[in-house]
């Protein structure tokens, strides 16, 4: 693992969060943003990490293998396949992009130069998610036939296309890992914007996967008390991931018996899954394997919320898709 060097864009909420896990795991060498007082933050918390404004920077220096993008997702893009193009591995902040088109590009791009594509939905790492996945394919909950996802939050930030598009990526990708089914098309989208403007901030979307199991999802960016939570039915017992929970965090429940509840006992949840996430990227770089939530994932993803877009806003998609292109050739 040591002899890979990481170079990360974007020193923002999260990207801080990305530059601590790597540097923690010894494999970081550059960070690039456009902000001086991020860059001094970086050079004054983590020594010996390089800085720069431009990213032609990382692309010109053959030593860094990966690059983890962590910039707004109408960016995603153009900076993902620029560095694809470069040679360089890419784990990109969730989503891989707001265009089902952009993200299949991206996808086969990667697999045509035997890159690494690793997008973050960061919940496919979870130990506690991870051990979900198990008992389901166990079959201790049976056959699944329904899943519930809540993601409710208070962001005062509100930066990004919609709380759909920052949340619900998690979800998605999250109820086709452990229930191992391919989400198939969206029989429900619908959004509400506190602000009354474009951006919702609320969103519930219906969505059938494979075998006829129906997940409803909901993301909220007003939420005063934090709730995230994902409900999995089966025809023998439900499980109940509280990721909020201090402890106990996964629960099974008997269907027909009342009060037979187990705690299902989870090692190494003190792990932080960005950590389990970052050190899987590095992982693949070294052995060449395909990342988990890899470019295939990002573009199934991506392909389900742009239809659920085109439902929830209807001729208004067209006026916002306008404005992300706007966006993203300024940003170019």
């Amino acid at each position: 693992m040591d002899n890979q060097k990481i170079a990360v864009i974007g020193m923002g909420m999260w990207g801080k969060n990305i530059v601590r896990n790597f540097y923690n795991l010894n494999v970081l060498e550059y960070v690039c943003d456009l902000d001086e007082e991020s860059l001094k933050t970086v050079r004054e918390q983590f020594p010996g990490v390089k800085t720069t404004k431009d990213f032609n920077d990382i692309i010109n220096n053959p030593e860094i293998t990966g690059v983890a993008v962590v910039t707004p997702s109408h960016t995603h893009f153009k900076i993902v396949k620029t560095m694809l193009e470069a040679g360089k591995n890419v784990y990109v902040e969730k989503p891989i992009s707001t265009v089902a088109e952009e993200a299949r590009q991206l996808m086969e791009l990667a697999e045509s130069k035997n890159l690494v594509l690793m997008v973050d939905h960061l919940l496919l790492y979870h130990p506690a998610v991870n051990r979900l996945k198990m008992l389901i394919e166990e079959g201790q909950l049976g056959d699944i036939v329904y899943a519930q996802s809540d993601r409710l939050n208070v962001n005062y930030h509100k930066n990004d296309r919609s709380v759909m598009w920052d949340l619900a990526p998690h979800d998605v990708a999250m109820v086709a890992y452990v229930t191992g089914k391919k989400p198939i098309k969206v029989i429900s989208a619908i959004g509400a914007s506190s602000d009354r403007n474009n951006i919702m901030d609320i969103t519930h979307l219906g969505i059938e996967f494979e075998d006829g199991v129906i997940a409803h999802i909901s993301d909220s960016w007003i939420t005063p008390q934090k709730h995230v939570n994902l409900l999995v039915r089966g025809t023998k017992a439900t499980a109940i991931f509280d990721d909020c929970a201090p402890t106990d965090k996964l629960k099974i429940y008997d269907n027909f018996v009342p009060a037979n509840t187990q705690n299902v006992a989870l090692d190494y949840l003190e792990i932080e899954p960005l950590k389990l996430a970052c050190q899987h990227f590095v992982n693949c770089i070294a052995t060449g394997q395909k990342a988990r939530s890899d470019g295939a994932n990002g573009y199934e993803v991506v392909s389900i919320l742009e239809e659920a877009e085109r439902i929830m806003l209807g001729s208004k998609k067209e006026e916002l898709d306008k404005t992300n292109f706007a966006l993203s050739r300024m940003k170019g």
